[in-house]
Order: structure tokens, then sequence, then C-alpha cells
């Protein structure tokens, strides 16, 4: 075979068999490790001494790995966030970073509605009191009695908005990028600093990138001063939040819960408070679950690698 790619990237591996013959046609052979959930930097440096190019997930594509890698043209990320890859060094060798941008704006803003749901309508407890036999109204919200605040506006954080809009919730957005005019008019978000956030909203909702500004955006600091008991939710990058904070804060009843898609460490370690926590709903890292929103990224992967390894110029 002419090019020797790494496949790492869970949720292509478990599609790898309807795109074989493609990668055979294509003079494509395939490296498929075994990946839980994505692969730390002592664990890719057995493999990829001999690579041209990776489809990648959240992997740990350091400056040690990618010099190990001397034929290694090309990194396509599954899917749209690429901070576990060190693009500087990147760069610096000369290997294209590629990644489907957008990937899950859809179903992620979904998966933050649905939380906010949850929990405003206390769902998921009136369900678990009632299967142990507890007869209880327990008190909900309607979302038009709520203010959601919105901490990243990009595409998901802006589909998060329009979602919330159709519920008449007052939203409250902060980003480090102005927004359109337009969009502002469209859903009544009203633009404020972080601080403004954490003192108004009842729910937070996370949608920002992880970058070192971001590492910890939401603190001990931060959660001191939330002032109305918020829900945190986060459905963007794990590292964003501190969770030894968020369990202080939750222990202290300085929020009043957390629905959590990604975490500091995944898998969740089986030993986190945050497992036995009443007031927090957890999910596997699956806010993207949506059928056809993967077939679009495992087309769009695909032909990016190729682009770039079967690019002669």
């Amino acid at each position: 075979m002419r090019y020797r790619v790494l496949v790492s990237a869970p949720y292509m591996q478990q599609a790898l068999e309807r795109f074989r013959r493609e990668f055979e046609q294509r003079d494509v052979e395939l490296v498929v490790p075994s990946v839980r959930e994505r692969l730390d930097e002592t664990q890719l440096l057995p493999f990829v001494a001999d690579i041209d190019g990776v489809i990648c997930g959240d992997d740990q594509f350091t400056r040690r790995v990618l010099e190990a890698a001397p034929r290694l043209r090309v990194l396509a990320k599954w899917g749209t966030g690429i901070d576990s890859i060190d693009v500087d060094a990147c760069a610096h060798l000369g290997i294209a970073v590629r990644n489907t941008p957008g990937a899950f704006t859809e179903p992620v803003a979904d998966s933050v509605l649905a939380y906010v749901l949850a929990f405003a309508r206390q769902q998921p407890w009136m369900d678990r009191a009632m299967k142990r036999g507890v007869w209880h109204k327990i008190l909900g919200h309607t979302l038009g009695e709520r203010t959601l605040g919105i901490v990243g506006l990009g595409a998901i954080g802006k589909a998060v908005a329009r979602r919330a809009r159709a519920f008449a919730m007052r939203v409250l957005g902060n980003d480090v990028v102005a927004m359109p005019d337009g969009f502002l008019q469209e859903t009544g978000v009203r633009m404020v600093d972080l601080r403004t956030i954490l003192q108004e909203a009842d729910y937070i909702t996370l949608n920002c990138d992880l970058n070192p500004t971001s590492r910890h955006l939401i603190g001990s600091e931060e959660f001191a001063a939330m002032e109305r008991r918020p829900v945190v939710i986060n459905t963007a990058r794990g590292p964003i939040v501190d969770e030894r904070a968020l369990v202080d804060a939750l222990e202290t009843g300085k929020v009043s819960g957390a629905a959590l898609d990604v975490f500091e460490h995944e898998p969740l370690p089986v030993g986190s408070p945050l497992r036995n926590m009443e007031q927090v709903l957890l999910a596997p890292h699956n806010a993207n679950s949506s059928p056809k929103a993967w077939d679009r990224v495992h087309r769009n992967t695909i032909d990016q690698l190729m682009a770039v390894l079967e690019d002669e110029s």
C-alpha cells in the first residue's frame, strides 16, 4: 500500500467496514489500534514512526509524538475541536491539520436545551421518586421565568440562543468576538461580561473553545460569584471547568446542579464524587450523538485526509 493511515477516532473505527474498500482502492493501509476514548502521548508513540496520515479523535498529538513521525503529512480530526493537537508544532513540521467546523452544532445545541428543560421541569427527579414509590410534587419553572447565560457564542452558542429564544428565555451572552447586529436582533441576546452572567443567570452553558485562556475559566472564584445558585452545563471541553471547585460548589450549594457531557479526565474516573451526586446529570461525551451528523463527518474527514495525501504538488 502507498499510504499508511492511523485511525484512532473511535467513531470512525466503528464505521470503517463501510469505507474499507474505498481505502484499499486508494492505496491506503489502515492501522487501527485499540482505543477506549482517546490515546495519550505514550500510547501513540509506538504507532507513528511510519504513518503518512491520521484520522484522530481527541488524542494527544504533542510535539514529542509529531517529531517521532517523520512521514506524517496530515492529521484529519474527526469532529471540530483540535485542542489536543500541538498546532504550532504541526506548522513548524509542515503537518497539515484538518477538521470539520460546525460538525455537531445541532445535536449539541439540542443537548444543552434538553439539560435546561430537565432541570427546569425536574423530570429526572420526579421519575426517580415515582419509581421509588414516592408521590411528591417537585417545584418546576417555565423557561420564560428564567435567565440563560451562554459563554461562547460560536456556531453552537448561537444555536443554543435561538432555541432558548423560542422558549421566551432571557438570554445573556459572553464572547471575545463581537456578535453581528442581525443575530442580536434576531435572538434578543444581551452581550455582557462574564461576571454579569455569573450573577444573573439561572442556567450557565459553556460553549467556548478550550485554549490557554479558557482552561479553568470557571473555578473557585467564579463559583463564589454565582448569586442565583445556577445550574452549570458543560458540553464543550472538560478542562473549561475546574472539577474540584465544581464539586465544592455543589456540596456547599453555590450551584444547584450540573449537567456534564465532558470532563477533565475521560472516561470519568470511577472514584469521581460527581458519580454520587443526586443533582448532577452525567453523559459519556455523547452530546454529538446524531447518525446523520456522524455520516457527514466520516465523509468530510476522509475527503480532507486524502486531499492532502494525494496532492502531489
